[in-house]
């Protein structure tokens, strides 16, 4: 099978001689080219049975990188299964208009930031509107940056429960079966909320302006380029909600980890060029097949690198961490959830330990005659790659 790291250690160094990157990006080609490999160390198991030798090198543990992601999303959904409530879960989604795809690219950071804050601004304001629910709600809110051609996409996923407790904290209140916010509404307040920052951080001059939007630094046509936003409907919608909070868990792990392109959807690398499958969603959820140069193909997997200790999972009101023990706990109460055992608990699950749980195959077991313990006989200590020998850094700050 192709993988990400078969394609950066191909023609990751010629991509770096060709252009300036920052940093954080070249560090994250740097891991997923090591990973797995001597360069970042490992061990030698030895079966205290049969004598079998097994090596095993370390994870580069970036969260960019395709193999790094199933334990670390395994991690966080056993640490979120504290948080269910035994109610509805919503899965509603805000996406920003194409237009302001570029300006996000230049910015990310300030622009995902903008993002973050409008959608949470406009869940919080009405749900405590008792038009709609009148309580205090809690949810998630994932950022993915891409679509499925790996091109610039950036919109939100909010996972929200059926529900909100009252102000005075006393009682649970029930949403509406269909979503309780009605989605044209959430998306003109998600509008204006979004182009509100964006206008403060246009005047603020928090916003940088490369090829392709230097003409924005013109008062009067950002002016005109924002009216034209505020005249566009801006893409906002809801999915039925989900039959149980086991499943709310099953559904996170589709979308908490995700990077931009797993490395099971890459066909082919071949003379310079890839192959991948993607599904075209304007054309009835088809699945089809790009071949891009490898050239492109890096640079649109590279454009979904975050800005350095950017968070892109981040939880609100009820969920977030100042009220997991308070008023959290509380809506337990008012819900009747189930507490689990390990609530609580800080032991943290070895990966093998995790594994054993998840998949029921114990990797301590010998594999070579099933009976014996693998016993770490020696550890292999990483290399010095950063920068690595050999490789040449083509970096801007």
């Amino acid at each position: 099978m192709i993988e990400i790291q078969d394609i950066f250690n191909q023609y990751g160094d010629e991509y770096r001689r060709n252009h300036q990157l920052p940093l954080h990006i070249l560090k994250t080609m740097i891991d997923i080219e090591a990973c797995r490999t001597e360069e970042l160390g490992g061990h030698i198991d030895e079966c205290d049975e049969c004598g079998h030798i097994r090596v095993s090198y370390n994870s580069c543990r970036n969260r960019h990188c395709p193999k790094c992601q199933t334990l670390a999303k395994e991690r966080w959904i056993e640490k979120r299964k504290e948080d269910l409530l035994p109610v509805g879960y919503f899965h509603v989604v805000f996406t920003i208009p194409q237009e302001l795809n570029y300006i996000t690219l230049t910015n990310q950071k300030e622009m995902y930031s903008i993002l973050f804050n409008a959608v949470s601004e406009t869940l919080f304001e009405l749900s405590r509107d008792k038009k709609y629910l009148g309580a205090e709600i809690g949810f998630m809110s994932i950022l993915h940056t891409w679509g499925q051609n790996l091109m610039n996409h950036p919109h939100m996923h909010c996972i929200v429960p059926s529900g909100g407790l009252t102000f005075d904290g006393t009682k649970w209140i029930n949403s509406k079966k269909n979503f309780f916010i009605p989605v044209k509404v959430l998306s003109r307040i998600f509008r204006g909320k979004f182009l509100f920052y964006l206008k403060k951080a246009y005047y603020s001059n928090a916003l940088k302006y490369t090829t392709g939007i230097k003409e924005l630094t013109e008062k009067h046509i950002f002016q005109s380029f924002v009216g034209k936003l505020y005249k566009k409907e801006w893409v906002v919608y809801c999915k039925p909600p989900f039959g149980s909070a086991e499943y709310v868990l099953e559904y996170l792990g589709r979308y908490t980890h995700r990077v931009a392109i797993s490395n099971h959807r890459i066909v082919n690398l071949e003379n310079g060029y890839v192959t991948f499958k993607w599904r075209d969603y304007k054309d009835h959820n088809k699945e089809k097949f790009m071949t891009l140069a490898v050239d492109e193909f890096i640079r649109r997997f590279l454009m979904h690198v975050l800005p350095r200790k950017f968070v892109k999972i981040r939880h609100y009101g009820i969920l977030s961490n100042r009220n997991r023990s308070t008023k959290l706990q509380k809506c337990k109460e008012l819900t009747g959830a189930v507490q689990s055992k390990g609530e609580n608990s800080d032991v943290k699950l070895s990966a093998a330990e995790l594994l054993l749980k998840l998949t029921g195959i114990d990797i301590n077991t010998c594999s070579c005659c099933g009976k014996g313990k693998m016993i770490i006989k020696e550890k292999l200590n990483r290399q010095n790659f950063s920068p690595p020998c050999g490789k040449k850094w083509n970096s801007v700050s």
